[in-house]
């Protein structure tokens, strides 16, 4: 099976089970529904202790266009996860019931403002409950806390960063969308295909299809070999808004890559741009 290089980035329910009262630790919840009815989810049942935190209203910005949805900025997404109970030195586990796609959001944020001890739970919420674990339902009241960003600029990119990696042999960008996107065939913007070089590393590969658990260490490198990934290199992940290219980007940080980052932008932004260069598989 292979172990993991970065274990300590994951939490299986048993060690949550473990750890929850600790002090210095906190449980982040992040599902999420197109609805907004995440919110209301968590509080019909949430893992105990845990606090709710929305990927779309509390960790992004949206741009003037309504498509393009960065990453919130330090004020905003620090003042976030105060709330939630995240402070200065403090681990966090975080979990949602969609193969991780908006823990990993989450956690990225995190990771960019300097918080390293943020794992993500196995399995998610059905991993807890599968123990045979309760929900709460009670309203997680939080006392004053401090977080404090170190921001790590190299782990997010902005499209002029991306334009002017393009033709570096130290850089690799991945495009963590499904292959009809990548190849042209599908898509909602003005312009369909990727960006130019980039690979295709489908983000829902990374994850077991039943349990939503990331796939083990020797499925990843089967899949990043295949994929033709360099984890020597530097490594660039996008997809539409930024929820994918997190993914991605935790599986090759989980496997061991050192240097990864996010174009959260990603196609929303780059498809709608004629000023920017794309590749299409698919020619009309």
């Amino acid at each position: 099976m292979g172990v993991y290089a970065r274990p300590e980035l994951l939490a299986s329910a048993e060690w949550l089970v473990d750890n929850i009262d600790r002090p210095g630790f906190a449980v982040l919840d992040t599902r999420w529904r197109p609805d907004g009815s995440g919110r209301r989810l968590y509080a019909e049942g949430h893992i105990p202790g845990a606090s709710y935190v929305d990927w779309r209203t509390d960790l992004a910005e949206q741009e003037e266009d309504g498509d393009v949805l960065l990453m919130a900025g330090p004020q905003q997404a620090t003042a976030a996860f105060a709330r939630a109970g995240i402070g200065n030195g403090m681990v966090a586990a975080i979990y949602d019931d969609l193969g991780s796609t908006y823990a990993a959001r989450a956690w990225w944020t995190l990771r960019v403002y300097g918080l390293e001890s943020a794992r993500i739970l196995v399995g998610g919420l059905e991993a807890w409950q599968a123990l045979g674990r309760g929900l709460s339902t009670a309203v997680e009241l939080r006392p004053p806390i401090t977080f404090t960003p170190r921001l790590q600029p190299r782990m997010q990119l902005t499209a002029a960063d991306v334009k002017q990696l393009l033709d570096s042999p130290d850089v690799q960008l991945l495009d963590a969308r499904a292959p009809a996107e990548y190849a042209g065939i599908a898509g909602a913007t003005r312009r369909l295909g990727h960006i130019p070089g980039a690979l295709s590393v489908p983000a829902a590969a990374t994850t077991e299809p039943g349990t939503g658990a990331f796939r083990d260490s020797e499925d990843l490198r089967v899949l990043f070999r295949k994929a033709g990934v360099n984890p020597r290199r530097r490594l660039i992940c996008y997809d539409t808004v930024g929820l994918g290219a997190a993914k991605l980007a935790f599986a090759l940080t989980l496997f061991g890559c050192d240097d990864v980052g996010v174009y959260d932008g990603g196609w929303a932004e780059w498809g709608d741009r004629l000023d920017l260069p794309t590749e299409n598989i698919v020619r009309e």
